[in-house]
């Protein structure tokens, strides 16, 4: 991260933060943070029920912050919020939707200094999957935080101002486990696409006030799996029970993180200058994840089958590694 561009000099008060995918989760949880310091915030999302229910939570943050910063002026001087939370029902597969969505955001003097491309869905399939479902995966979790970047960036860099681009990958995009290839694929073209953005911000002289980073999160007790579920009941025309999903926000799994976990250490690890943000969970380590990604990379070095992790002939040889490598 460049010396101007820290996350003090992003994440402040009278700034500006587009988040897609706030309706729940993580995106949720940097929505209240970002409200909580004073900030506009712009909530993104399909789901108006809940961004609706988002939005008041953000708000209560926000003016908790407004109440906070009033009682600390002095009489001599009059406090004016200058921030706000709005709501915007847009798809982040459509482009155009998109570009309208920075129009709208930049209009009146209008900036944005933080935009994290959020929204995803877990819904895929493996090799054969058809491709109706892959175009839908696809065109969320890889064309939307593209799209984002196209609607916002440009304008980013034309601002001067310091920004942050944070786009939510998957270790399923590094590792590639079976069973989903799909969400596979979608996240590890983002993460080649993010990658890509870092290095074209940091060698072109009219972006060097912006930062790219790509969050990784371990498992994290978010709604991707409840919201998934649930659409595919809905256009079965079964009933949705959510006591059925394995785990989501209001039902936590033990071993995972809460999004606000997932925030704060996204916000640490930012101001230490990184652009990888892997988060552990309560299941598994920093050093447990660094060694899974070594071993996948290892596949093509040493020449072993793809996925050998999985591979009846490697999977001892995989976890003799992973003790074998381990320092704790």
């Amino acid at each position: 991260m460049s010396a101007t561009t820290t996350v003090d000099s992003v994440l402040k008060e009278g700034n500006t933060a587009v988040i897609t995918g706030a309706s729940s989760g993580i995106g949720r949880a940097m929505a209240i943070t970002c409200a909580s310091k004073g900030m506009t915030v712009w909530m993104v999302d399909v789901d108006q029920k809940e961004l609706e229910v988002a939005k008041e939570l953000a708000t209560k943050a926000e003016t908790a912050q407004s109440q906070s910063s009033t009682s600390a002026t002095t009489s001599i001087h009059t406090y004016t919020p200058h921030h706000q939370v709005e709501t915007r029902v847009v798809d982040v597969s459509d482009c155009d939707a998109m570009m309208s969505l920075a129009d709208e955001v930049y209009s009146n003097g209008g900036n944005c200094h933080f935009l994290m491309n959020n929204a995803g869905v877990s819904k895929g399939g493996g090799p054969l999957t058809d491709m109706k479902t892959v175009t839908f995966t696809m065109s969320i979790n890889t064309y939307g935080p593209i799209h984002g970047c196209l609607a916002f960036v440009p304008k980013m860099k034309e601002s001067k101002q310091p920004g942050i681009i944070v786009n939510t990958g998957s270790k399923q995009g590094i590792t590639m486990p079976p069973g989903n290839l799909t969400y596979n694929m979608s996240k590890a073209a983002l993460k080649c696409y993010t990658e890509g953005l870092e290095h074209d911000l940091r060698n072109s002289d009219d972006s060097k006030h912006l930062k790219a980073a790509l969050l990784i999160p371990g498992w994290v007790n978010t709604s991707i799996m409840l919201k998934t579920v649930r659409q595919e009941k809905v256009e079965k025309g079964e009933e949705f029970d959510p006591s059925t999903v394995f785990f989501h926000e209001d039902k936590p799994a033990s071993g995972a993180w809460m999004p606000q976990q997932v925030v704060d250490f996204l916000m640490e690890e930012l101001d230490k200058g990184r652009f990888y943000i892997v988060c552990p969970d309560n299941d598994v380590d920093r050093e447990t994840d660094n060694l899974r990604m070594t071993w996948t990379m290892q596949d093509i070095t040493q020449d072993r089958p793809p996925l050998s992790r999985w591979h009846p002939d490697y999977k001892e040889k995989f976890q003799d590694f992973v003790m074998t490598n381990t320092t704790q």
